[in-house]
């Protein structure tokens, strides 16, 4: 993977978290999960569900919905309480990786089954996009694409494992991404296999 094939800023650690810490982190995933059970969430104005399903962790969480739209919350829009905190290790992870002086405010916990995937999208609901967003991989591999900061611009694809980090800072912060596929049966780490993508990221300055 060729550095000038990808936008600055943009890092891919691969095997960053070693199996023991997969594992341990995917029980700080299933706490969260009993607190903010995951749900489907909703496309704008046109109400059409993703394939993905969600929750969050932190003091706010990113949600769409018909109504509403794509925006950050203090409460899970199904049950009504407050997120649950972000696991130590990933305040960790951000802390070593980020190179940003202050703590995430928002985990997006995606899960996909082997059907799902995610269009090419920018993540551009935060009020400040100095932070960089700091994904984590755990289960099945996804193949995983990566543009420019322009709709049509080339895109670079690549297998994300279990474990990898991906880091989007300086200008690959708002380039388009998305998963174009989950490869079932690449991981053991999930019982019923898929795949969890957990999104740090920063909402204000």
């Amino acid at each position: 993977m060729a550095g000038h094939d990808l936008p600055e800023g943009f890092r891919y650690l691969p095997a960053y978290l070693d199996r023991p810490a997969q594992e341990a982190l995917v029980e700080d995933v299933r706490a969260v999960v009993a607190a903010a059970p995951l749900y489907v969430p909703q496309m704008p104005k046109t109400g059409k569900p993703m394939s993905v399903r969600m929750t969050n962790c932190g003091s706010l969480g990113w949600v769409t919905d018909r109504e509403g739209g794509y925006r950050y919350q203090e409460r899970h829009p199904a049950t009504g309480r407050p997120w649950p905190a972000i696991p130590a290790v990933l305040l960790q992870i951000w802390k070593d990786v980020s190179g940003y002086p202050a703590p995430p405010q928002a985990c997006l916990v995606n899960f996909y089954d082997g059907d799902a995937r995610m269009g090419l999208h920018q993540d551009r609901d935060e009020r400040t996009f100095a932070a960089p967003v700091v994904s984590v991989s755990l289960g099945d591999q996804c193949l995983f694409r990566i543009g420019g900061t322009a709709r049509g611009a080339p895109t670079r694809s690549f297998r994300l494992s279990s474990g990898d980090l991906v880091v989007l800072g300086g200008e690959s912060r708002l380039s388009f991404h998305g998963v174009d596929r989950i490869f079932p049966g690449t991981s053991t780490l999930l019982r019923n296999g898929g795949r969890i993508n957990l999104t740090l990221r920063r909402v204000d300055s």
